[in-house]
């Protein structure tokens, strides 16, 4: 069995720990390979070389260092396929998500490679009679990323090759459960022939996020993943001095107005509550029909009944599996809490038997309706294929019932009147707004935002938030006297 090891200064090597976790296939519960659970040790070690190698990094003209990221944008092309099945084995998407996820990666690579641009300072002549003033932005130094499992590949390249553009060096952090896919593209990038010490790849669990977190050499976090581990992130980060960017975990409600296109709406709603077995922070939750909704409520139900799932490499499934047996229970309980809670199930999804996947992580797309507005279930990230249904009689109450929620991650109406659009647009307390859009998810010139408990920090991934984020400004103030320049 292939047991992982870390890329450290243009090398891979064991890591000092001996601890190893199991990666598994989530459809098969097969045993891919061992990742070891890291420690503090094998942190100063990328830290050691990620300082050096910025010592070099940051001195290569910007226009040098995007000429990287241009070959880097061909390799994964070229790469495309082999990424797509190796995120399909170790996370449970489908193969047509996990190229879409890849295809995402790749956009922030073409957005970063312009940065010469997006870089350049600000400057003033004459602030003061013979005084010029400008800024300029240098890179922070070393910088890592802490990804989380649900997009193994496409969330670290929300920062890393704006980090990279920027002349910073780089750790990577993986998710445990799903190490194998950015193995292989930091594998693939060894053909980049970057400065030794720029690129970084470490694996493990809580230690060595907890090492990332308190080496003085490591100046910028970025993580993505719960709220919970968000925060945490966030305060110990800041504690050590750092900057930090940590996405929380969401609850995305959608409205549906009554004068919404059926058809269109239910594919687009469904496809954003299943898409990814529900495990993405832009995945609808709650839907609010507003006034009449028998209608598409029949619709959601017959959709739902008619998604496969299955093992994501086979070519008729719509949905994988969760990614762990642990997950699977969990949203189980959820379900049962919102029956508890007086919900009822339009389709039950809880249990299914998979043919030739029966020990695979599967939930099948699951309905429950009327839920309490302020019960467990209306205020709980599910984070799997679970469509809450609630009814609520006007506009203004559904964007009450939004706003009240603690996280702020995406918000969707669907709706042809421009009035109401623009209401929710305007009212709706949330980083992300969908007008007749399921998933809001930004494009990569844009910053993916979030709100309240769904986001720390100040500046987002992706875009100019990241430009800044991997930067430090700097102002100067200069004078050059009369008598001085006459000298030379």
């Amino acid at each position: 069995m292939e047991k992982l090891k870390n890329y450290i200064n243009g090398q891979w090597i064991d890591s000092t720990s001996e601890s190893t976790l199991k990666v598994l296939n989530p459809a098969t519960q097969e045993v891919l390979a061992l990742v070891p659970e890291g420690n503090g040790a094998d942190v100063a070690l990328a830290a050691e070389a990620a300082h050096q190698g910025f010592q070099e990094w940051r001195a290569t003209p910007v226009s040098k260092r995007v000429q990287y990221l241009f070959k880097l944008k061909t390799l994964l092309e070229n790469n495309l396929d082999d990424i797509a099945r190796t995120i399909v084995l170790e996370s449970g998407k489908t193969f047509v998500e996990a190229k879409a996820e890849m295809v995402r990666a790749i956009e922030n690579v073409e957005n970063a490679c312009g940065v010469p641009t997006l870089i350049q300072g600000e400057f003033s002549e004459d602030i003061a009679k013979g005084i010029d003033e400008y800024m300029i932005r240098q890179p922070l130094g070393v910088c890592a990323c802490i990804a989380p499992f649900n997009f193994p590949g496409m969330i670290t390249f929300w920062f890393l090759p704006y980090a990279l553009a920027c002349g910073n060096s780089y750790i990577i952090k993986p998710s445990e459960k799903v190490p194998l896919t950015m193995t292989k593209i930091v594998t693939l990038m060894e053909q980049l022939d970057l400065p030794k010490g720029v690129l970084n790849l470490v694996q493990g669990g809580r230690e060595v996020v907890d090492a990332l977190l308190e080496h003085p050499v490591i100046k910028g976090i970025s993580f993505v993943g719960s709220s919970a581990v968000a925060k945490y992130v966030y305060s110990k980060g800041a504690a050590h001095g750092k900057r930090v960017q940590a996405q929380g975990g969401a609850k995305n409600p959608v409205i549906v107005l009554p004068d919404a296109d059926i058809d269109m709406t239910t594919q687009i709603v469904i496809d954003s509550v299943y898409g990814c077995a529900g495990q993405r922070c832009l995945a609808a939750s709650t839907i609010v029909t507003v006034g009449e909704h028998k209608e598409f409520t029949e619709s959601l139900v017959e959709s739902t009944k008619s998604r496969k799932t299955g093992f994501g490499l086979d070519s008729d499934v719509l949905m994988g599996p969760v990614i762990t047996a642990e997950s699977k229970n969990r949203v189980k309980h959820l379900i049962d809490k919102g029956l508890h809670e007086g919900g009822r199930l339009l389709v039950d999804g809880r249990d299914p038997r998979i043919e030739g996947y029966e020990n695979g992580n599967f939930i099948q797309p699951t309905i429950i309706e009327d839920i309490p507005l302020n019960g467990e279930l209306a205020a709980t990230e599910i984070f799997g294929p679970v469509l809450s249904l609630v009814h609520i009689n006007t506009v203004d109450e559904a964007i009450r019932f939004i706003n009240g929620g603690k996280y702020g991650n995406m918000a969707c109406i669907f709706t042809s009147s421009g009035l109401n659009a623009r209401k929710f647009r305007h009212e709706a307390e949330a980083g992300n707004i969908g007008i007749n859009i399921g998933v809001a998810a930004p494009v990569a010139q844009f910053p993916f935002s979030g709100w309240k408990e769904s986001f720390y920090g100040d500046l987002h991934g992706q875009g100019k938030h990241a430009v800044e984020f991997f930067t430090q400004t700097k102002v100067v103030i200069e004078r050059w006297l009369k008598e001085w320049t006459r000298k030379f």
